[in-house]
């Protein structure tokens, strides 16, 4: 499942923390990366749209980033709803620049639903967590079936969140919530009070801690998948196997992942690879097909 070495601690602590959290840093040329994703995602929204399996824009609330775009499978009833959850440190990105993220589940046969939330410094992190919860409740009012959540970096820790006890979610959603992926997910916040960038992100010591799931109870019957790439920031590498060693201990089903030679902007090409273990598990039957309407 990995040909990575598991991320093992170095022999001090950090001397840098902006640096340990630095991904366009450490990778270079983020624009190319910016660039290479746009693309993609216009491609892939065009010919969506085109064949009719396209919702975009959809209000889930009343703020100016409360949409989300619905892509649905071809000729068939949908297994359920799969969710992508952008990163960007909460601070950057929206909905548009993923879209092409969906094909491989809307290939698998899942709508696939991908939201955007208020940035970081408009909202507080605790703010989107509620946010994307009120996201969350309404598809579930929305779209029949079992719930899938995926996300990516900073959208990570917001589909975890979801996967907490104190979530704050209807519980008749949480209990269609069947499978999470984190992605590279920062599952514990504290260490980011220190950087540069809680300029804007505006965490304290406290929502630090009510925010980061690696402090906070799975919810009964939860089963989480952790990746990252085996080429990440060991900090990223860290947080991986943090959430999944610990909710293990606490009664959840977990798994953690490292993909060789992938890094913070090429892991989430995982969702693309049919064969590769992060999206197998995501698209796993858990249950037969359901049946009513697609939306």
């Amino acid at each position: 499942m990995t040909n990575a070495p598991l991320w093992q601690p170095g022999g001090g602590p950090l001397a840098d923390i902006d640096a340990a959290y630095d991904n366009v840093l450490a990778i270079g040329d983020a624009p190319r990366w910016a660039a290479r994703w746009q693309e993609q995602a216009e491609t892939f929204r065009a010919g969506m749209a085109a064949s009719g399996r396209a919702q975009l824009d959809i209000a889930y609330a009343d703020g100016p980033r409360h949409r989300y775009d619905l892509f649905l499978p071809e000729g068939r009833t949908a297994r359920g709803t799969a969710v992508f959850v952008h990163g960007g440190y909460w601070r950057a990105f929206d909905k548009s620049v993923w879209s092409h993220l969906a094909a491989g589940l809307v290939a698998a046969g899942f709508r696939v639903a991908l939201p955007s939330y208020t940035l970081c410094p408009g909202a507080r992190i605790a703010g989107i967590t509620r946010e994307i919860a009120r996201f969350v409740d309404h598809l579930a009012g929305t779209c029949e079936g079992p719930i899938r959540l995926c996300g990516h970096s900073a959208g990570g820790h917001l589909v975890t969140r979801m996967l907490c006890a104190d979530a704050p979610i209807a519980p008749a959603t949480a209990a269609r919530i069947t499978r999470v992926l984190s992605i590279s997910g920062v599952h514990d916040l504290r260490p980011l009070v220190n950087t540069h960038m809680n300029a804007a992100l505006r965490l304290d010591a406290g929502e630090a801690v009510t925010e980061s799931p690696v402090l906070l109870a799975p919810r009964p019957g939860a089963r989480l998948m952790c990746c990252a790439g085996g080429g990440e920031l060991p900090e990223f590498r860290r947080q991986n196997l943090l959430l999944a060693n610990i909710w293990h201990g606490l009664g959840a089903w977990t798994e953690a992942v490292e993909i060789a030679g992938r890094h913070h902007f090429d892991i989430i090409e995982a969702l693309l690879d049919p064969a590769g273990a992060p999206f197998n598990w995501l698209a796993a039957n858990d249950q037969p097909s359901i049946t009513g309407n697609q939306t």
